[in-house]
């Protein structure tokens, strides 16, 4: 006699045979296919060694199985919801840090500036082999970030190994409240000023519509450098909201999925504003998503000139579809494309001008230390990454010289105005690009 677990999901396989009815191979392959899935199940639950948390297996099966479509698919419990709420409404508590899975390790993307992580100096690249002495390597993304994240005051240690490293170190630190600051603005000459989004959270556009307006009751603006550089993304709505600010008419990015839902024209609108100052964009290896959005959404319309280096090369969509149990899975249901239709999937958007950054390091740092080019995580470099459908071209190489990721957030902590421009040689040449037309516009002869 069949076991009922297993009667349950056949019977479940039955009820939902009308979705495969267009083909009746891919019906009965999936029948087949949930047979086993539950005859598995059964023979693990007769003759494991120990008793079986059938929810638990089960768990597990439904995340490998959205773990093996792409690296942005997940499947997401209650507690994950919340925390997703906490993210995108603007803090968190934890220590600060983008993670991914490269090869079946969990490395670090880029700590989030000025938090725990940043301050211990975790760098892209770095490998997390544990997490309060338990081994990373079985643990699934959502595991991990769920292990770093806590409350406020309690500690956590990380044992990290970083390219060129003979061995593994253990770094303790204590979690904090992690604002996301998305927004940060600098003058720096009268006239010019620098704004910094560090991710799209729920209030980015109202706190770049704030400086914006900010601005205008000063001096007239001259120019603005838009710096996109380590953005990992956020909310797709807020990245075409302030592609939007800077645009009156066209395409900002479309999106493409099976789903005739998924299928959506974002365009922007003339609202009366006057942000036609002349404008250039900071982007990284660092820079994904939202940001690849807005770069490619200006550099397009040929609205900015995009300086720096190739981004990460993140085109697709992600949907949160709720489960009856409160849970949910990140499901990838679309990828965007650019205004000209391309996408930038696994490629990323090529800047207008390449221009490594090229910070000095310090004498203290020895050569085995600093972050080499090859730890420098892409889209492409992440398994299952989602394929190109719109470019043959192989993708871009990397560039020799190319931006020590640990220098970049080296630089985000000066202050002082006159040394972030004499240090940071990305937004010293964007300063420069922009005085040199405001200086062509104003020796232009006035019409008559």
């Amino acid at each position: 006699m069949k076991h009922p677990l297993l009667l349950l999901l056949l019977f479940v396989c039955c009820c939902c045979s009308p979705v495969f009815a267009a083909d009746g191979t891919e019906n009965r392959d999936t029948y087949r296919h949930l047979e086993t899935f539950a005859n598995v199940l059964t023979l693990i639950q007769q003759y494991y060694v120990d008793d079986v948390d059938s929810g638990k297996v089960i768990n597990a099966a439904i995340t490998g199985m959205l773990s093996s479509l792409d690296p942005h698919s997940a499947y997401m419990s209650p507690e994950d919801f919340r925390d997703l709420e906490e993210e995108t409404s603007g803090s968190f508590s934890g220590i600060g840090i983008e993670i991914s899975i490269r090869d079946g390790i969990l490395t670090a993307v880029a700590p989030i500036e000025g938090s725990p992580a940043d301050r211990e100096g975790i760098q892209p690249g770095d490998q997390i082999i544990r997490i309060n002495g338990e081994l990373t390597k079985a643990m699934s993304l959502l595991d991990a970030v769920k292990k770093l994240r806590g409350e406020k005051g309690t500690m956590v240690t990380i044992t990290i190994l970083r390219e060129g490293w003979q061995n593994t170190r253990d770094l303790t630190l204590i979690r904090e409240a992690i604002p996301l600051y998305s927004v940060r603005t600098m003058e720096l000459e009268p006239g010019f000023f620098s704004i910094r989004i560090s991710n799209f959270q729920a209030t980015t556009t109202r706190d770049i519509r704030n400086a914006l307006n900010s601005m205008s009751r000063k001096p007239p603006v001259r120019g603005v450098i838009l710096d996109l550089r380590n953005n990992p993304g956020g909310l797709l709505d807020q990245a075409v909201k302030v592609a939007d600010l800077f645009l009156d008419q066209g395409i900002i990015v479309s999106t493409r999925g099976r789903d005739k839902e998924e299928q959506i024209v974002f365009r922007a609108h003339d609202d009366g504003g006057r942000n036609d100052f002349p404008m250039v964009v900071l982007v990284n290896s660092g820079s994904a998503s939202g940001s690849e959005i807005v770069a490619g959404a200006l550099q397009d319309h040929k609205r900015a000139i995009i300086l720096g280096t190739p981004t990460f090369g993140k085109g697709s969509v992600q949907t949160i579809l709720p489960l009856p149990d409160g849970s949910g899975i990140r499901l990838t249901t679309a990828k965007y494309y650019t205004p000209s239709g391309g996408s930038i999937q696994a490629t990323g958007i090529t800047p207008d001008m390449l221009v490594p950054l090229t910070t000095p390091t310090t004498a203290a740092e020895t050569p085995s230390e600093s972050a080499r080019p090859d730890t420098i995580i892409r889209e492409r470099d992440l398994p299952h990454h989602l394929k190109n459908d719109t470019h043959t071209e192989p993708p871009p190489k990397e560039i020799k010289g190319m931006e020590h990721p640990e220098d970049f957030n080296k630089i985000q902590e000066i202050q002082n105005i006159e040394t972030l421009l004499k240090e940071d040689n990305q937004l010293r040449t964007a300063l420069i690009i922009l005085q040199s037309l405001d200086l062509a516009t104003k020796k232009q002869p006035s019409k008559k």
